[in-house]
């Protein structure tokens, strides 16, 4: 191995004197937690909800609290946002007669969202709704709320999680470097086509145009070997029942045992259906991640072999991992290859004693 600054120049970025990171080669984060929260405050405060559906007026009032993390991480261009948010908005609560003039109750709740998170984007997160009145009127104004406020405060949230994919408060930074980027000029692409052989460069530019279209759009396969110190079929019981999932993950799972039945694991992120199952010797899985593009299923093969009494050897095959997710970041393959080793394979050894 090459002692620290006597690799290859080709292969070393240096930092520049000027401290410029030039294309945001090196990774770039920006704390977006005071911007999260000014965001979603101009979002969620002071809006109203109903106004006087029968008789009943509602309105948010202020972001009481959005404590957490978030950031966004730029390397490359490619834009890897991050978060973890618990938010409480407070809203006003009002009861009239029938004739609208005389006010019957007045009253404060609040909204919960325990966990906001970039691993759940495009899912609904958990809304918790209370009222400080829980008398029978008091009620009614709750359940007005779970009725229209709760999807107002969704549409929101999801506007958030979308500006946090495009960079946030990082996406002006961005588009200022994009500036620099020229496409090739018309004139330049007729000019190269002039000449006897015009035909055949204008073919070999559309195979290569649909070469690399292909492999942007390309898709990646995983393969990982395991052994572990315990009977196949523990094994294959710990990945096939949700409660143990539960325990080695510490996440919520809803796992069939049964072919064609569902699953999902890692609060949601992760959801398939069961192909094929053998009982302590095969598991193939369709999985989909909820990052990915619409429309994108992999498959998950795991093999079970115990070449010696007490000793499995799980083999694993992932095919179809689309190389970018939803947002343009090509850190997917890279990611998934991590998670197995790490969230699933390595954490079952920790939890169960099955290391050897």
């Amino acid at each position: 191995m090459a002692r620290m600054g006597d690799g290859d120049k080709r292969w070393i970025v240096e930092d520049r004197p000027d401290g410029t990171n030039v294309h945001n080669w090196h990774w770039a984060e920006t704390d977006c937690l005071d911007w999260s929260r000014n965001f979603l405050s101009n979002l969620l405060s002071n809006k109203p909800i109903l106004s006087g559906d029968d008789n009943l007026y509602l309105r948010t009032k202020t972001l009481q609290k959005c404590d957490g993390e978030a950031y966004v991480n730029v390397r490359k261009g490619k834009i890897i946002p991050g978060y973890e948010l618990n938010l409480i908005l407070t809203y006003e609560a009002e009861a009239r007669d029938s004739d609208g003039t005389s006010v019957i109750l007045s009253t404060e709740g609040s909204v919960e969202i325990p966990y906001i998170s970039d691993e759940n984007a495009g899912e609904d997160p958990e809304i918790k709704i209370t009222i400080k009145d829980e008398g029978p009127i008091g009620r009614r104004l709750k359940d007005a709320f779970i009725a229209k406020g709760k999807p107002f405060v969704l549409e929101k949230v999801g506007e958030y999680v979308d500006v946090m994919a495009k960079g946030g408060p990082a996406k002006e930074e961005l588009e200022v470097k994009k500036v620099g980027v020229k496409k090739p000029s018309s004139a330049a692409g007729t000019a190269s086509n002039v000449g006897d052989n015009s035909g055949n460069n204008r073919d070999s530019s559309v195979k290569e145009s649909k070469k690399k279209e292909k492999r942007k759009e390309g898709f990646k396969t995983i393969k990982m070997s395991e052994k572990f110190s315990c009977r196949a079929r523990d094994l294959y019981e710990i990945l096939m029942d949700e409660n143990r999932w539960k325990g080695f993950s510490q996440s919520n799972a809803r796992i069939s045992k049964e072919v064609g039945g569902e699953f999902s694991i890692f609060d949601g992120s992760v959801t398939g259906t069961n192909v094929e199952l053998q009982e302590a010797k095969l598991i193939i899985q369709n999985w989909r991640f909820g990052s990915w593009p619409d429309g994108i299923v992999s498959k998950v093969c795991l093999t079970f072999e115990e070449p010696e009494p007490g000793v499995t050897v799980v083999k694993l095959t992932h095919t179809d991992v689309p190389e970018e997710d939803r947002y343009g970041n090509s850190t997917v393959v890279e990611n998934t290859e991590r998670g197995w080793r790490d969230l699933i394979f390595h954490r079952i050894r920790a939890v169960f004693g099955f290391g050897i």
